[in-house]
C-alpha cells in the first residue's frame, strides 16, 4: 500500500528498493534489513517499484514494519516491493520520443522522504545508476548484489545465482528420463546475460555432456563428436547439451528476440544449437528453453542464508557510518568492497578455475 504523503516519527529513517531483473532472495534480504534495522530503533521505508517509485508523485513507497514480515516472506519469490529494469533516470524516455535528466525528482525524493541512507538491491547496472544519483543527492548508498547471473564483481556470489543453477539443474533432471525413453539429445537453454556461471554450474551437477559458455568460443564438429561417442563409445541412448543465452552461432552472430518498444533480448541459441546437433548427427534433437522460471521461484536455502547475512550486513554498515560500500561474500565470509570496484568489470567464468578443470576432468565437451 502506497502512501499519499510523507509521515515521519523523528526516528533515523533509512530506505531500501529492489533494482533491475527479479530473483529468488529478495525478500529474504528485506526481511533482514527490517528486522536489523528496527533493533536498533530505526524506520525502514520501502521505495516500490525500484527508482520509478520515487518518479510519481505522490511517491510510492511504505514504511516496513516487523509485523508485515513474518517467516513466510522469506519464502516467497520476486519482491514484494516490486521493481524496475526500464527508464534510466538520466535518460529518461518521454512520451513524445524525447529523453529527459530526471534524476533529481528521485534525488528530492529521498531528501523528501527523510531518507539518511539508502540501501539499494541489484545487479551491476542498477547500482552504477544508483550510485551516481547518490552523489548527485549527497546521501548515504549502501548495495547488496542480486542477479542469477552472478556476473557482480569482488562477490563469489549473489543473491538468487544459486537458486536459478538449482532450478537448472532440476530441469536436467526432468529432462534426462524423458531423454533415455526417446532415444534423443536433450538441449537446455539457460539464462545468464553475458556469463556462463548457471549453465556452467546445472550442467556438471546436472550430468550434461556438452556445456556451452560466453567465455568458451566452441567448435559445432566438437559438440557433434562428442554426441556421436556417446552413442558410440559409451553406448548411451542419449545426451544432455546445456547452452548459456549469450552463446553465438558459428559465423560470431549473437541472436536475440526484438521486443514490442525496441527492446531485445538474447534468445534462440538453443533452437540453432539443436538444429546444428541434429543436422551433423541424425539424432532426434529437442530444446527447451527454460526463460524466466530461473528467476521467479521460492529461494533455496542457501540464497536465504546468503540474504540474510547480506542485509544484517548492510544494516551494520549503516549503523558504522559506512557508505558507498557493496557487501560481499568471499571466503566463506561476509564482507564489504567500493561499489566503485564491484561494478568496475563483470566477473566471468574463470577458464582456469575449479568449475571447468572438473569439467573437463569428467569429460564434459566445452566445445573447444
Amino acid at each position: 500500500m502506497s502512501q499519499t504523503s510523507v509521515k515521519t516519527t523523528g526516528k533515523k529513517r533509512i530506505g531500501i528498493l529492489t533494482s533491475g531483473g527479479d530473483c529468488a532472495g529478495l525478500n529474504a534480504i528485506i526481511r533482514a534489513v527490517v528486522y536489523a534495522a528496527t533493533r536498533l530503533g530505526w524506520e525502514v521505508v520501502g521505495i516500490e517499484d525500484g527508482t520509478a517509485g520515487l518518479l510519481v508523485r505522490p511517491m510510492r513507497y511504505k514504511v516496513l514494519t516487523r509485523q508485515m514480515f513474518d517467516t513466510t516472506i522469506m519464502r516467497l519469490g520476486g519482491t514484494i516491493l516490486g521493481t524496475t529494469n526500464k527508464g534510466n533516470p538520466f535518460k529518461f524516455p518521454m512520451p513524445d520520443g524525447t529523453f529527459k535528466d530526471r534524476s533529481s525528482e528521485i534525488t528530492d525524493g529521498i531528501k523528501e522522504l527523510g531518507i539518511e541512507a539508502l540501501i539499494g538491491i541489484g545487479g551491476d547496472g542498477s547500482m552504477a545508476i544508483l550510485r551516481t544519483l547518490a552523489k548527485r543527492g549527497n546521501f548515504k548508498l549502501i548495495c547488496i548484489p542480486k542477479t542469477i547471473d552472478n556476473d557482480v564483481g569482488k562477490t563469489e556470489n549473489s543473491v538468487g545465482f544459486i537458486t536459478a543453477a538449482y532450478v537448472a539443474t532440476e530441469a536436467l533432471d526432468r529432462l534426462q528420463p524423458t531423454a533415455a525413453s526417446h532415444d534423443r539429445v536433450m538441449v537446455l537453454e539457460v539464462m545468464g546475460r553475458d556469463a556462463g556461471a548457471i549453465a556452467m554450474s546445472a550442467g556438471i551437477a546436472g550430468g550434461a555432456d556438452v556445456i556451452l559458455i560466453p567465455e568458451i568460443p566452441y567448435d559445432i564438429d566438437k559438440v557433434a563428436e562428442k554426441i556421436i561417442s556417446v552413442r558410440d563409445d559409451e553406448k548411451r541412448n542419449f545426451a544432455l547439451v546445456v547452452v548459456s543465452e549469450a552463446v553465438k552461432t558459428v559465423d560470431g552472430k549473437a541472436l536475440q528476440v526484438e521486443f514490442i518498444g525496441g527492446e531485445k533480448r538474447y534468445g534462440g541459441i538453443g533452437s540453432y544449437i539443436g538444429e546444428q546437433i541434429a543436422a551433423k548427427t541424425g539424432f532426434e534433437t529437442r530444446v527447451t528453453v527454460l526463460g524466466h522460471v530461473q528467476r521467479g521461484c521460492a529461494p533455496i536455502p542457501e540464497d536465504r542464508l546468503l540474504a540474510a547475512a547480506f542485509g544484517v550486513h548492510a544494516v551494520e554498515l549503516v549503523a558504522a557510518g559506512k557508505h558507498d560500500r557493496m557487501v560481499a561474500w568471499s571466503n566463506r565470509e561476509v564482507i564489504d568492497v567500493p561499489i566503485e570496484e564491484a561494478i568496475a568489470s563483470q566477473q566471468e567464468v574463470d577458464l582456469n578455475g575449479a568449475l571447468v578443470r572438473t569439467a573437463r576432468s569428467l569429460g564434459i565437451c566445452l566445445g573447444d
